[in-house]
């Protein structure tokens, strides 16, 4: 079974899931949390495969940003696809849709947002942080 096969088998229950070599990260936290989380702490995810339920540019940039091989997405945005497709990085889905929307179902999603205008991960990361600081100090 191959390391994206073994992810998407996986899934069930989590948000994400990244399979190499037999060794499995999962997450239950929504959205680009997961991510953000690994990168915030040093964790080496070159050669990964990934299974996620929503994909968007945001994560997509980040898959980019960590050297993930190849994943599948439950729900991915076109702007995913595109982003994944131009970096080279092997991408399948269940179902492609135009935009991800924010968790009211009222707008485009934040995250999305804050990536619209730049296709590099580092300067992602970067917006990715900042808009989540701004939102989390919002919350409060």
């Amino acid at each position: 079974m191959t390391d994206l096969q073994t992810a998407k088998e996986s899934l069930a229950g989590h948000t994400i899931c990244l399979c190499k070599n037999g060794n499995c990260l999962y997450s239950e936290k929504r959205g680009i949390s997961p991510m953000m989380n690994f990168i915030a702490d040093g964790v080496n995810l070159a050669g990964y495969s990934v299974a996620d339920i929503v994909v968007g540019k945001a994560a997509a940039l980040l898959f980019i940003k960590c050297g993930i091989k190849e994943v599948f997405a439950k729900t991915l945005s076109k702007s995913a696809q595109k982003v994944l497709e131009e970096n080279g990085v092997p991408v399948t889905f269940q179902t492609l849709t135009e935009k991800i929307i924010n968790r009211a179902g009222t707008d485009m999603c934040p995250m999305e947002k804050a990536v619209l205008s730049t296709s590099d991960p580092e300067e992602a990361y970067t917006l990715l942080k900042h808009t989540l600081s701004t939102l989390t100090k919002e919350q409060k």
